[in-house]
């Protein structure tokens, strides 16, 4: 084996069509061989700058053989040894499908050390006009932001852990521009339009415990779809969430962890929710507190709980909120009636309060509103007292 070349090390030579061509080392092969990235151009002087350049950009790398290997190889291989243990199976899927689907197609064939940011960055602007896998008349070929923004966040992990593992010698997703997030306002029901949901699900046997523990709790679908009798404490009145139910892939229903690590909670139910789930809990007949309409074995699949309050909604003449518009009417209505932001925080499984208030910033202003008036008149009885006196 030959001396090891430091990486930058470089040279220069005038080929036969009259172009001059340079190299520098970048890196070297398992066996100390030096990888090298080759530069032409048509005079000396070009050739000098660009080395220069390349010398800058590679400097202080020494990548490995593996650098070369197409991206479609590298995705798969951060998939399955770094990522798949350590996701839900919801994000393993939905990350397999970004690559099958997205990636692949479009840039899925280039080297990992040839990618650009350039490079990314018109990837990114055509699945954005063109992206869609399944199209129909409502939504076109387009792909909607929030799908770029995922996708974006996706390559970007996975191409930091290539800079880790010496493939690169700096991230190319770096510096893209990105589309906003445009996410769908929230919606609530308001307390007339609650009171008339409350009468729909007590018209609804089958439906009435899962809908009023839901719109008591604030869960998110999976989570209540999720629980289990195990996590029910009658003697307390609480309520352990432990795990999210998500997709049903090939007839299964995926069951994994919460969305974050402050999912993980126990919350003290109201009293009315605590008799419910204690009386329903005589009649049980499945671990699952919610079990699967088909299968008392499996837990509730979300999509049929989704299906079903779009049912209840238009029945009922309410605007056809999403499931966790839910989620939003609960937390509103607490937060207007007084509970904390921190309680609230904990309840709902927020990493912190100040996430709660600025996701609900239109309630908190409210109060403040009412707030300044209750202490306006406070005031003026004061001031008035003592210039009366």
């Amino acid at each position: 084996m030959g001396k090891r070349r430091p990486s930058g090390d470089g040279m220069v030579r005038k080929r036969e069509d009259g172009r001059w061509e340079g190299r520098i080392v970048v890196g070297h092969k398992n066996n100390g061989e030096p990888i090298y990235k080759y530069v032409l151009a048509k005079t000396q002087t070009e050739l000098t700058q660009k080395l220069h350049d390349k010398i800058e950009t590679y400097r202080g790398a020494d990548l490995s053989e593996d650098c070369n290997m197409m991206l479609s190889e590298w995705l798969d291989k951060w998939l399955t040894e770094y990522i798949a243990c350590y996701v839900r199976p919801n994000t393993l899927f939905s990350y397999t499908a970004m690559i099958k689907n997205q990636i692949n197609p479009n840039i899925g064939n280039r080297p990992l050390s040839a990618l650009t940011t350039m490079e990314i960055q018109k990837f990114y602007n055509t699945i954005k006009k063109n992206g869609r896998v399944k199209t129909d008349k409502k939504h076109g070929i387009e792909l909607a932001d929030s799908m770029v923004r995922k996708i974006h966040l996706m390559l970007h992990e996975a191409l930091d852990m290539a800079v880790k593992q010496r493939l690169l010698v700096s991230n190319p997703t770096n510096g893209t521009a990105l589309p906003r997030n445009n996410y769908a306002p929230k919606q609530i029901l308001n307390d007339e339009q609650l009171d008339r949901f409350i009468e729909a699900i007590k018209a609804d046997e089958r439906w009435y415990d899962f809908f009023y523990t839901e719109i008591t709790t604030g869960l998110r679908k999976g989570e209540i779809c999720g629980l289990r009798w195990e996590d029910f404490d009658e003697n307390c009145g609480t309520l352990r969430v432990k795990r999210s139910v998500g997709k049903t892939i090939n007839g299964v229903i995926l069951i994994g962890e919460t969305k974050t690590k402050t999912g993980l909670r126990e919350i003290l139910l109201p009293p009315s929710t605590a008799d419910l789930l204690q009386q329903r809990k005589e009649n049980s007949y499945s671990e699952w507190i919610f079990p699967n309409l088909r299968n008392a074995k499996e837990p509730m699949n979300p999509q049929c709980a989704y299906g079903r309050l779009k049912t209840i909604l238009k029945q009922a003449g309410l605007p056809l909120i999403r499931f966790h518009d839910l989620r939003h009417t609960f937390a509103t209505h607490a937060i207007a009636g007084g509970v904390d932001a921190k309680t609230l925080s904990g309840i709902l499984g927020h990493a912190n309060a100040s996430f709660t208030l600025d996701n609900y910033t239109h309630v908190t202003t409210d109060m403040q509103k009412s707030a300044a008036r209750i202490v306006g008149n406070f005031m003026d009885e004061i001031i008035g007292g003592v210039e009366n006196g």
